[in-house]
């Protein structure tokens, strides 16, 4: 009976506290995370994608510099925060990745000021990153990759009326700037 109460709470709890910011499951498994550096390496060519250079050219990646203006400490102080806005967890929740993290779980190569990259929606990479266990999708998620089913679920975490600045959120005009799938071969 408790097996069975604890099956379907377990995951229930889960969703609900994921919908309050990006918490990465894996950060309770020990998972380090790697950085765009090491993620990169492996996903910027044509034949798997260029998933790097999409990163690059996206606000996705300068989403952490954001918090670095006047404007956004204005936006930190106006909302009732007493800490600048690259310092504020409500910031940080969606403009980085690894800030609510034990130092010791963030890799050399990682940067905070990488902002919203690879590992912010895909889980910390340290047992997925080689090139065998990603040739094993199965293995992969295994390992920690966290892939979706419904990655508008994902997107509107943060894309939402909670943002100061939030105008609205058209999921398929966005999803297509930064969408960054692996070509079928």
């Amino acid at each position: 009976m408790f097996k069975k109460i604890y099956t379907i709470i377990l995951p229930l709890l889960s969703i609900t506290f994921l919908g309050f910011e990006l918490i990465d499951s894996n950060y309770l498994s020990g998972n380090k995370y790697v950085g765009t550096t090491t993620c990169g390496m492996c996903h910027k060519k044509e034949g798997v994608g260029q998933q790097l250079i999409i990163w690059q050219n996206s606000k996705h990646a300068e989403a952490y510099k954001t918090l670095q203006t006047k404007e956004a400490d204005k936006i930190a102080k106006n909302k009732g925060f007493k800490t600048k806005a690259a310092e504020t967890h409500e910031c940080l929740k969606c403009h980085s990745s690894g800030y609510n993290v034990d130092p010791s779980l963030l890799g050399d190569k990682f940067k905070i000021e990488d902002g919203v990259q690879c590992e912010t929606c895909h889980g910390p990479g340290s047992e997925y990153k080689s090139k065998k266990v990603m040739e094993d999708k199965k293995l992969a998620v295994e390992k920690g990759l966290i892939l979706y089913d419904n990655i508008k679920e994902l997107c509107v975490k943060c894309h939402n009326q909670e943002s100061p600045v939030f105008k609205g959120f058209n999921f398929e005009e966005s999803w297509a700037k930064i969408r960054h799938t692996i070509p079928n071969k």
